[in-house]
């Protein structure tokens, strides 16, 4: 650990010897640039509720397609959702990991605190 220039108290130097790595934080931050889109945060959402086919998707969200295949992709490489073949179908969800889990938890939350009824 850095000797702090104006070490107050031993609380900021626990609290460095507990800090997450640089790398963790830049996983954290590529997340948040990622769900910055309010598209993908509807669409990661939805998929949290249902499991749907991209026809299904695309009218639900009222998107093209190919814009939601777009979407789909980049949710799908960052490990938030899955898909699964059935005949001819492939079908989305929302991944089962604490990843998903805890940004499905965040979104709700943010929104109750947004919208309050």
């Amino acid at each position: 650990m850095p000797h702090l220039p104006h070490s107050h108290d031993e609380a900021a130097e626990r609290l460095f010897d507990h800090m997450p790595a640089p790398e963790e934080f830049a996983a954290s931050a590529e997340l948040f640039r990622l769900m910055s889109d309010n598209t993908r945060i509807r669409l990661f959402w939805l998929l949290c509720h249902c499991e749907a086919c991209l026809l299904d998707l695309s009218a639900m969200m009222d998107m093209s397609s190919p814009a939601l295949s777009h979407h789909l992709k980049l949710l799908r490489a960052c490990g938030l959702i899955v898909s699964r073949r059935e005949g001819k179908e492939v079908r989305y969800r929302a991944a089962d990991n604490r990843k998903a889990e805890a940004l499905h938890h965040i979104i709700e939350e943010i929104a109750e605190i947004a919208c309050p009824e």
